[in-house]
Parts: structure tokens; sequence; C-alpha cells
């Protein structure tokens, strides 16, 4: 499969991607723990269907030292007894965010005082762009059938 798009080719791509891409460079450098952060964007990834951001996350979640048990549990991480509490109201907030077309309120209050029982302000402002931030590289991706496999851990820092 060929992407309909080559961003790293297109000028405007260029301009506009050097920008997007600096916010998950500043979500690396939040206080939201790492491996919150590769596994609520594997699970928005995979609730969307981004297949090279799933190849991305799975494959540096793995070289950071993530096991194979819980990358494997992430979409089910409901029935998984190897997440964190913290873990689950962070996956748990990154669903309802992710299926605002499914959930018309949105995040409900329930999953956010779950999340804020974990998270300090710092890190669930973290948590929320993050969400946002993944829906929005997961849509520049499947719009454009961005071809998965081919990832390397470190390609783009």
């Amino acid at each position: 499969m060929d992407a309909r798009l080559d961003y790293f080719a297109d000028p405007t791509a260029g301009k506009v991607l050097k920008y997007v891409m600096s916010t998950g460079k500043a979500l690396k450098d939040s206080p939201l723990p790492a491996a919150t952060q590769e596994l609520v964007a594997l699970r928005v990834s995979q609730i969307n269907g981004c297949a090279v951001c799933i190849d991305m996350h799975t494959k540096e979640a793995a070289v950071a030292g993530e096991t194979s048990v819980r990358l494997n549990l992430v979409a089910a991480w409901r029935e998984a007894t190897v997440f964190t509490e913290a873990e689950r109201a962070a996956l748990e907030l990154a669903e309802e965010g992710t299926r605002v077309a499914d959930a018309a309120s949105g995040v409900s209050d329930e999953v956010w005082v779950r999340a804020a029982k974990h998270y300090d302000a710092g890190q669930l402002t973290a948590l929320v762009i993050l969400v946002s931030f993944m829906n929005s590289v997961n849509r520049l991706n499947i719009i454009t059938q961005q071809p998965a496999g081919n990832y390397e851990p470190g390609q783009f820092h």
C-alpha cells in the first residue's frame, strides 16, 4: 500500500507538521508517566484503527521496557489484571475522549474523577492533550493511508 500523500516531500505538510509534532515532543517531557503515555497512545490508535500509530507505539513501548503481555492486552484492558488503577483511569479517559461521537456527553464526570484521583493537574493536562493529539495524528494518517510495519524505534526523535 502506498500513502496518498508524502508528508516528507510536501512543503505545506513540512511547515505545518513541524508544529504539530512539536506537541508530541512536549508531551514526552511532561509529568505524565512515559508508560502511561505509550499505553494511551496505543489505545487511542487502536480505537481509531490507525495502523501506523499502532506500529509506532507498540515498538516504542517495547523498546522502553513494556512487556508483550501488557501491550497485547491494551485493547482488553478492562478484563486484564496487568494494569495499575492509575493506568486504567487513563485508558478509560482516553476511550471516552476518543469516542466522542459514541458518547454525546464526552468524558463523564465519573471518569474524570477517577483520573483526577491518580493524576495531578499537570499530568491531567498532559493526558487530555495527548488524547487530543493522538486523535489528530491518527486522522492525518488514516485519511492519507500511511502504511504501517516499517517503523523503527526512535525514527522520529
